[in-house]
């Protein structure tokens, strides 16, 4: 009664300040806003943060760009979801069924759980890194007296508790919602001002960021799909013909996985299910439209421009073209401890430069053989190429922070992102679980369900390169559902028997539908360019059974339309 009483009159407010001026407008937002922080905090998770640092490491400012430019196709995609939601009411899972198309429908819910479970994978990681490699390397790191997996068990189950807690808190009435989007917003201020510090500190101390560079990174680049960042090539011209080819497409490789990571996690095909759903668990009406923008402008735009942006500036001053400490001096020969992790990275990337030029038949003796034989602008290349951690990414915060408190502040900011990503994969889950079964939204159905996400516990057991990189392959996977959420939602918007008088016209139409044809566009594009690059033609018969499945389904649909009008119009 008394979460129905404060929407009521909520819903009045909402309605009262729409003639008032604009500070009481932006001042009631803010205090209600949600949704939009939600996302945030959801966007802000572990593949932003991956995707930011290893686009600076591998592309410098010249991909500045990539980010704002993915949030805002997913921004205008979430907005046509939003529009239909608030001015309906309905339960989007349930509409599209009926109204566009069934397969579409059950796609969208099934993508956004699997979404789901696969990200949880890389934020158990990165928990995991963070605790191991900045906060408590002496306890449960490599040199700590616990055992490797009794370290892992350790953390997974912590950080697993703590996440349970946390989402079932959500399904405590709206005094328990309120308490969970405030904890986020805690969480996405703290790591949003650490990495704006860094930044204003290299700025404005050591004069290590340029930003006339910065400005021309916010110009599109798509070139660099096809070959490496600027700042290589300096680096590739010193290299004979086979080792330049070698190195190229190896960057080439890396650079189109991190483009595809920073599409998929800047707006997720899971996000799209929670921003629906977390609305119609407030209550919200079509009285919220002025609400759900200012949401999307303060609670996602904004904090994810500024704290991805900032983390790919620090990380391009400290790691772009940049050798990894300490495999120079080794191959120098001297004394060097090196991470076992990077070390094999960077043998198997010199390996595999010999097999290039002289195939895989090779056995262990001659492949070392050839190896000595390389330049060492080879050995530069490898070293630079490397597989960066949270203990070697930690150091973009040194300059603010000092080498203490670096470790600690981005640890603490890592695990932070990995907690609130993994309570909202929960939360996610336990609402599609909850719609896909049709029961309430809420009680031991949805708190069972948002356990599917928790077998993202099982990451760290599993991925045994750098914890980081996990969320970049995990991204490129989940690129290739979005297209089903952003193409559903274009059909949404201009079905006229499920918009009814609702439904946009005239130039507002024409602007709906432009924008929606650019979002959909780039990301199917996108999509379909990775599903033949990783899949091949077994990926494309995935993608024609599919469009075939769609189009039986748009026929089942039609028909049950017709069956049910003859039964209601006989």
């Amino acid at each position: 009664m008394a979460d129905d009483k404060q929407n009521i009159e909520e819903s009045k407010l909402m309605q009262e300040i729409q003639n008032k001026n604009i500070l009481v407008r932006i001042q009631t937002y803010f205090r209600l806003s949600g949704p939009g922080w939600l996302q945030s905090a959801l966007s802000l998770g572990g593949g932003s943060l991956a995707s930011s640092l290893y686009l600076g490491v591998l592309a410098g400012y010249s991909m500045l760009w990539l980010q704002p430019l993915a949030m805002l196709l997913g921004i205008i995609m979430l907005s046509a979801l939003g529009y239909f939601t608030l001015a309906s009411g309905e339960r989007p899972l349930e509409a599209i069924n009926r109204h566009v198309n069934p397969v579409l429908g059950w796609a969208w819910a099934i993508a956004s759980l699997l979404a789901s479970m696969i990200w949880a994978l890389p934020q158990f990681s990165l928990a995991t890194s963070a605790v191991q490699q900045n906060l408590l390397p002496g306890l449960l790191g490599a040199a700590g007296p616990f055992e490797h997996t009794t370290s892992l068990l350790i953390i997974s189950a912590i950080v697993l508790a703590v996440a349970i807690t946390i989402t079932w808190n959500y399904d405590r009435g709206a005094k328990g919602i309120r308490v969970y989007e405030w904890i986020l917003k805690g969480m996405v201020g703290i790591i949003m001002l650490s990495f704006i510090g860094v930044v204003v500190r290299l700025t404005f101390v050591s004069g290590a960021v340029n930003w006339g560079d910065i400005g021309r990174g916010l110009i599109p680049d798509p070139s660099l799909i096809f070959q490496p960042a600027e700042g290589f090539l300096p680096l590739l011209s010193g290299l004979s013909e086979v080792s330049r080819s070698y190195w190229t497409d190896l960057i080439v490789n890396q650079q189109i996985n991190v483009m595809a990571a920073a599409l998929s996690s800047a707006v997720g095909i899971n996000m799209t299910f929670l921003f629906a759903y977390s609305m119609l668990r407030r209550k919200w009406g079509p009285e919220y439209q002025g609400l759900m923008r200012f949401d999307m402008a303060t609670g996602m735009f904004i904090p994810f421009i500024l704290a991805t942006g900032c983390v790919l500036i620090a990380s391009t001053s400290q790691f772009h073209t940049v050798p990894q400490d300490g495999f120079l001096e080794k191959m120098e020969g001297n004394e060097v401890t090196l991470d076992q992790t990077q070390l094999n990275q960077f043998e198997s990337f010199l390996e595999n430069r010999v097999i290039y030029e002289y195939g895989d038949n090779l056995n262990d003796q001659q492949i070392q053989a050839y190896i000595d034989e390389l330049t060492r602008d080879d050995y530069v290349m490898a070293a630079t190429l490397i597989t960066r951690d949270a203990f070697d990414l930690a150091f973009s915060l040194e300059p603010l922070l000092g080498d203490f408190f670096s470790h600690i502040v981005f640890g603490i900011g890592v695990l932070g992102m990995a907690i609130s990503s993994i309570t909202l994969m929960m939360l996610i889950s336990g609402l599609v679980i909850c719609e896909v079964f049709g029961f309430p939204r809420g009680g031991w159905v949805f708190r069972i369900g948002s356990l599917a996400a928790g077998l993202g516990v099982l990451g760290p057991f599993f991925w045994q390169q750098a914890y980081f990189w996990l969320a970049i392959p995990v991204s490129v996977i989940t690129l290739m559902l979005l297209p089903i959420a952003y193409f559903t939602f274009f059909l949404m918007i201009n079905n006229k028997a499920l918009m009814g008088k609702h439904l946009p016209s005239g130039s507002r139409r024409i602007l709906w539908n432009s924008l929606m044809l650019l979002s959909v566009a780039v990301i199917g594009t996108s999509s379909f360019y990775m599903l033949w690059l990783r899949g091949g033609y077994a990926g494309l018969t995935v993608l024609f059974v599919f469009l075939v499945m769609v189009a039986m389904g748009d026929w089942y649909r039609r028909k049950n339309n017709i069956s049910r009008s003859e039964v209601e119009n006989p």
